[in-house]
C-alpha cells in the first residue's frame, strides 16, 4: 500500500507539468530531428517519503514519446541464444547493443543515478538502474491518440521468448519502478539522472537530452494519513450472460483458434524431509484467439458446465462448444473457480514411462506471465490479469476464464496438490512432464507442441535426498521475477 500511495503521490505532482508538454514535431531520423523520438522529463522538486531510512519513489522521472509511438521489440530464437532487442521506426528496425535485455523485465544499465545530499557530510548515493518502458503511462498532450495499445509493466517468465515495450504518441511513462527502496533518510537532495550512453547513441539523444537535474525532498512517513490509498484494480472480463443455447459449432470452420503449447518445468526443489518433488509450471497461449472458456452453474451444485467459444479476426463471436467442467477449489491457496482438462502434470522414469502423476488437474486460467508478445494477435493489454476477477468466487453462477494470444498461466510450487511424492522412488533419472490439453478437450490449431520435458536426477540416501536440474540452454531460472 505504501507503495502505490506513493506513486499516486508522484504522478499527481508531476501531472501539472505534464500537461504543459506542447505538440511534437514530426518524427524524422535520429540524428536529423529538431524534436528527438523521446524525452527524458523530470519536475523540478520531488517530494518523497522515508521509513526507516528507504525511501520508495520513481522520482517522477518521465519518458514521452514525440512524434511517433516509440517502440522495442525483443525475442530469442532458442533458450541457447541471448536476447535480441530492435527499435522500431518508420525507417526500419534499429538494433539496441548486444546485451541490452537479459531478461525481458526492462533495458539492463538504462539509467545511472546520482543523489547528492545537501548536508555536507553525507555519503553521495550512485546506482544503475534497469529500465522498463511499460509503466502505468498517462497522455501528456491534447492532440495525442486517446489510448495506449501497450502492455502495463514488463511481465516475464523465466522462459518467456519475445516482449514489446512501448510508449503511445504524446503519452508518459515511468522509466523507474519501485520494487527495491532507495537507501536514503530525511533530508534534502539534488539528484542527476543520465539515461547511459550506449542507448542514448542509438536513440538520437545528446548528452543534454539525456540528463535531467532536480531536487528532492524526503520527509519521515510517521505521521502521513494512509487513509483512502489503494491499489489499481483489473477490470473483470464479464461471462455471457446466459448459458448457451442452440447448436454447438462454429461458423467459421479453419477460423483463429488458440495454440496451447507446454513450457520447460522450472523451480524444481525437494521439501525439507526430501519426500516430495515440488516445481512450477507454465502453459501459454501462441495461437491467433484467446482461449475463452465460460461456466455455468448447475442448479444447487458445486460444478459448473464449462464452453469454449470461438471469434473471427475481428472479435466477433462464431461458436460455441461444451468442453467439460468447472469445479469448486475451496483450499485457502485456491478459494475459485477451476476448469478441469487444462493440464497435466507427470513424472517419467528414464524410458519417459508415468511413475506418478501429479493431483493437480483442474485450473483457474488467468494471464499470469507474458511469454511471447510478438507472436501474430498477441494481446499486450490483458485485462483478467487478477485471479479474483476472472475466477470468480462461491457465490458466482456464472464466470470466464481467458488466456489471450502471448500469455501463460503459472501455478507457482507452494500450489496444493502440485508436488510428486518420491519417498518410494529409486535414485537415477526422471522427467517432469507437462501436457496441456491432455484429453484434447479444448479446440486449438496443434497438439503437436502441448508437452514440454524437464530432465532431472535424484540422488543421495533416503535421509538426504538431493535433486539436480540441468540448466535450459543460457536461461538462469534465479533471474525470475515476474515483471519488472
Amino acid at each position: 500500500m505504501r507503495r502505490s500511495l506513493l506513486a499516486a503521490a508522484s504522478l499527481a505532482l508531476a501531472a501539472p507539468l505534464l500537461a504543459s508538454v506542447g505538440p511534437a514535431a514530426t518524427a524524422e531520423s535520429p540524428k536529423a530531428a529538431e524534436v528527438a523520438p523521446i524525452t527524458l522529463w523530470a519536475p523540478s522538486h520531488v517530494t518523497a517519503y522515508a521509513y526507516r531510512k528507504r525511501t520508495w519513489t520513481d522520482l517522477g522521472l518521465r519518458l514521452i514519446a514525440n512524434g511517433a509511438p516509440f517502440e522495442l521489440w525483443s525475442d530469442r530464437p532458442s533458450y541457447n541464444d541471448p536476447i535480441q532487442t530492435v527499435w522500431r521506426t518508420s525507417g526500419g528496425d534499429v538494433p539496441l547493443p548486444a546485451g541490452s535485455m537479459s531478461d525481458f523485465s526492462g533495458l539492463d544499465r538504462f539509467m545511472s543515478i546520482t543523489v547528492d545530499p545537501k548536508k555536507r557530510g553525507e555519503d553521495t548515493l550512485r546506482m544503475t538502474k534497469k529500465g522498463c518502458l511499460n509503466g502505468y503511462s498517462e497522455r501528456v498532450r491534447v492532440d495525442a491518440p486517446a489510448r495506449s495499445p501497450y502492455p502495463v509493466g514488463c511481465w516475464y517468465n523465466a522462459y518467456s521468448l519475445g516482449s514489446v515495450q512501448g510508449i503511445q504518441t504524446g503519452w508518459a511513462t515511468p522509466v523507474l519502478n519501485q520494487s527495491r527502496p532507495l537507501r536514503i533518510g530525511p533530508g534534502e537532495y539534488s539528484v542527476t539522472a543520465t539515461i547511459k550512453r550506449a542507448y542514448a547513441t542509438v536513440f538520437g539523444l545528446t548528452a543534454e537530452q539525456a540528463t535531467r537535474t532536480f531536487d528532492l525532498t524526503v520527509t519521515d512517513e510517521s505521521g502521513i494519513d494512509r487513509a483512502g490509498a489503494a491499489g489499481r484494480p483489473s477490470k473483470p472480463v464479464a461471462p455471457a450472460a446466459h448459458r448457451p443455447t442452440g447448436p454447438t459449432g462454429r461458423a467459421d470452420e479453419g477460423g483463429p483458434e488458440p495454440d496451447l503449447q507446454a513450457l520447460p518445468a522450472w523451480g524444481i526443489s525437494l521439501n525439507r524431509k526430501g519426500t516430495y518433488l515440488r516445481f512450477s509450471a507454465t502453459v501459454w497461449n501462441a495461437g491467433d484467439s484467446p482461449l475463452v472458456v465460460d461456466g455455468f452453474r448447475r442448479d444447487g451444485e458445486d460444478e459448473m458446465d464449462a464452453y469454449q467459444y470461438f471469434f473471427d479476426a475481428d472479435g466477433n463471436q462464431t461458436g460455441y462448444q461444451p468442453v467439460g467442467a468447472m469445479e469448486w477449489d475451496p483450499r485457502p491457496s485456491h478459494s475459485h473457480w477451476h476448469f478441469e482438462d487444462f493440464a497435466r502434470y507427470s513424472l517419467l522414469d528414464a524410458g519417459k514411462t508415468e511413475v506418478s502423476r501429479s493431483k493437480k488437474e483442474a485450473f483457474c486460467l488467468a494471464n499470469t506471465d507474458s511469454v511471447d508478445l510478438t507472436v501474430p494477435a498477441a494481446d499486450w493489454r490483458p485485462e483478467n490479469t487478477d485471479l479474483s476477477t476472472s475466477c470468480g468466487d462461491y457465490s458466482s453462477l456464472s464466470i470466464r476464464e481467458v488466456l489471450v494470444s502471448g500469455w501463460g498461466d503459472t501455478y507457482t510450487q507452494y500450489r496444493a496438490g502440485q508436488s510428486f511424492p518420491i519417498k518410494d522412488l529409486p535414485n537415477g533419472t526422471y522427467y517432469v512432464a507437462v501436457n496441456a490439453n491432455p484429453e484434447h478437450n479444448l479446440v486449438e490449431s496443434s497438439t503437436d507442441n502441448n508437452m514440454s520435458l524437464r530432465r532431472i536426477k535424484l540422488s543421495g540416501p533416503p535421509a538426504h535426498r538431493k535433486v539436480t536440474v540441468p540448466q535450459v540452454g543460457i536461461i538462469a531460472e534465479e533471474g525470475y521475477g515476474g515483471q519488472g
